[in-house]
């Protein structure tokens, strides 16, 4: 049975480190408009010089591109299983042009998107973000103030170098919080109104999140 999963949740709720988990656990590829964003840019496609062109002015890519993209990926085969869709949609636009995309790919079978929302506290999510450090290398990500780390400038798990992202100061970071509850908001409102919504408290530890997100799955 086809699985799909969409994970929603504000930067540094911990939904990209589920992610991974559960996309190796359920051999599903895990997708973010970001990293597709880039690989069409890299990849030179028509969609990828278009979205470029609008990425290089520091304008949002027009949700029709990026709907184009989106639908692209999820048409190659390593997600007719199923796959999960980490960050996406951000709007209320971009869930109705998911639905027009699901509509056409899942045209012969009856399935129905799961969508987990990872709930978790402002003021928890900027000292997630102030005391996070990501390899430089190898991109895996670390709390300083959580984790025990023989060297905090130095990746456990390749050598590499941690260092800290721009925005991830408490400034940026409620500005960036602001903007994605007013628009993340109406999102969370139409997949409960769906029956499609399942939240999960993002306040725990990865252990303890992920059992909750699995136990919940359908």
């Amino acid at each position: 049975m086809k699985k799909e999963f969409i994970f929603i949740g504000p930067p540094g709720s911990g939904k990209g480190t589920q992610t991974k988990i559960l996309s190796k656990e359920y051999n599903l590829p895990h997708i973010d408009t970001g990293s597709l964003l880039r690989e069409a840019v890299a990849s030179g496609s028509e969609e990828g010089k278009l979205a470029n062109s609008f990425m290089e002015k520091g304008q949002l890519v027009p949700i029709e591109v990026v709907s184009k993209i989106i639908k692209n990926r999820l048409l190659q085969d390593d997600a007719k299983n199923g796959f999960i869709l980490d960050g996406y949609p951000r709007s209320l636009e971009q869930a109705y042009a998911l639905d027009e995309i699901l509509k056409e790919i899942d045209k012969d079978i009856t399935v129905k998107p799961q969508v987990f929302y990872f709930e978790v506290s402002t003021n928890m999510l900027i000292e997630r973000l102030v005391n996070r450090r990501s390899c430089s290398k190898c991109g895996a990500i670390y709390n300083i103030k959580t984790m025990k780390l023989k060297d905090e400038n130095v990746c456990e798990k390749c050598g590499g170098k941690l260092i800290r992202r721009e925005d991830d100061t408490e400034e940026v970071a409620k500005k960036r919080f602001d903007t994605y509850f007013e628009q993340t908001h109406p999102l969370i409102e139409l997949y409960s109104e769906r029956k499609q919504l399942t939240t999960i408290d993002a306040s725990k530890d990865i252990d303890t999140i992920y059992k909750n997100l699995t136990g919940a799955i359908k």
